[in-house]
């Protein structure tokens, strides 16, 4: 069992790791409601090849950054209020379905604020509400996000 109200606990607990992990931060979690944050950095990997020359995030990983930073995180905590012993280690979240509008682009140096509303949880399913915005506060993109949390023995590859 882990902490829970130890944002650097589940910050840790979290599988994704460099160079594709895109949260840095959590500020606020409950069940119902996550924020946090990621910088992006003018060395990350995908800005070489992505509009050389006036490079721009591709839409594929802000996505991907709302779901580390709202829906992983949301789920994390919905499952330990079912099952406060889950062991998290032998649970891989499974990113299943999004309906996200683009709105600003964002540019390398650019540090990006998520927000997370729960829409519902279910039988290990989450469904997120999430917005994203620059430190201008404009809003680079929303919509839904969707997971699964699937025990370890139950992914096949």
């Amino acid at each position: 069992m882990i902490d829970l109200s130890d944002f650097n606990v589940i910050l840790s607990t979290i599988p994704h790791k460099e160079p594709f992990r895109f949260i840095d931060s959590i500020e606020e979690l409950d069940e119902n409601y996550c924020t946090g944050t990621y910088h992006f950095k003018k060395n990350e990997y995908f800005y070489s090849g992505h509009f050389p020359g006036l490079p721009i995030t591709p839409s594929v990983i802000l996505i991907e950054c709302m779901a580390q930073i709202g829906l992983i995180p949301l789920g994390m905590v919905n499952l330990a209020k079912v099952d406060p012993k889950v062991d998290f280690e032998s649970i891989k979240p499974i990113f299943t379905n999004s309906e996200i509008k683009v709105g600003a682009p964002v540019y390398p140096e650019t540090t990006v604020t998520v927000e997370a509303k729960n829409i519902y949880f279910r039988l290990n399913r989450l469904k997120t509400k999430v917005k994203m915005r620059n430190e201008r506060g404009d809003v680079c993109c929303s919509g839904t996000l969707s997971g699964i949390f699937l025990p370890n023995e139950s992914i096949k590859i």
